[in-house]
């Protein structure tokens, strides 16, 4: 029987899940931003967005349950916790600033220029046309020539080593002074709370930024996105959100 006090805990835990995810900027707006700039459809977006969140939780997870069997204090995996974090907000900023790099360069060789155009048969014709090379009509495939995008994993890899540091201290170790089933209880609690709060997020943000037109700025979004990661980065390192 699970006693009354796993059930608060279980509570307590959800609650802490919810606060951390919806302070946290990391926790969403890498995600919202990055599908807005690469048109990804909802679906993709919340798959690669529970995939990182999950991977997120269960490191943090992992490392609990082996701290707990080994004996190891709450203080020293509290230390591993927020060096993980530091390296997981270098890491977002390091990302951020390379996209944001990358974006003004795709931006500037994507800069709208005209072609002039002679008609052969009638030579007192001729008229001009504006495009980017990122227009789907000068697009050229070659062969099995196949671009594999590797931004996804980036941000999975970056969520695997950002830790939930309230997971271990606040939730998982006091419900180990009860059982271990109390224990899968509500770590339970707190990743559902924080895997579904960062889904509701993205997708309501996504659904409000399908809307926005940035017209001839368009060609930007990349090193707009690249700039906010960027930011969230840094809010995370230096302002402990």
């Amino acid at each position: 029987m699970i006693s009354r006090e796993i059930w608060v805990l279980a509570g307590t835990a959800a609650t802490i899940g919810l606060a951390h995810t919806v302070i946290g900027p990391d926790h969403y707006l890498p995600f919202i931003v990055i599908s807005r700039a690469r048109h990804w459809n909802l679906r993709k977006t919340l798959f690669v967005s529970f995939l990182a969140g999950l991977g997120h939780i269960l490191s943090s997870v992992i490392l609990g349950f082996l701290g707990l069997a080994l004996g190891i204090a709450v203080a020293k995996l509290e230390g591993v916790e927020s060096a993980r974090g530091a390296l997981a907000a270098w890491l977002l900023v390091g990302f951020g600033f390379a996209y944001f790099i990358w974006g003004l360069r795709r931006a500037w060789k994507n800069k709208p220029h005209c072609h002039p155009h002679a008609h052969i048969l009638d030579h007192n014709e001729a008229h001009e046309h504006v495009h980017t090379h990122a227009d789907s009509e000068h697009i050229h495939l070659h062969g099995q020539e196949k671009k594999v995008n590797i931004t996804p994993w980036v941000l999975f890899t970056i969520f695997v080593f950002g830790p939930c540091e309230p997971l271990i201290p606040l939730v998982m170790y006091p419900a180990a002074r009860h059982s271990m089933t109390g224990v899968a209880m509500v770590t339970a609690a707190f990743g559902l709370t924080t895997v579904i709060t960062m889904l509701a997020i993205i997708s309501a943000a996504s659904w409000g930024v399908s809307f926005v037109r940035l017209g001839k700025f368009e060609r930007y979004s990349h090193a707009l996105a690249g700039l906010m990661i960027f930011v969230s980065g840094l809010s995370v390192r230096f302002l402990g959100l």
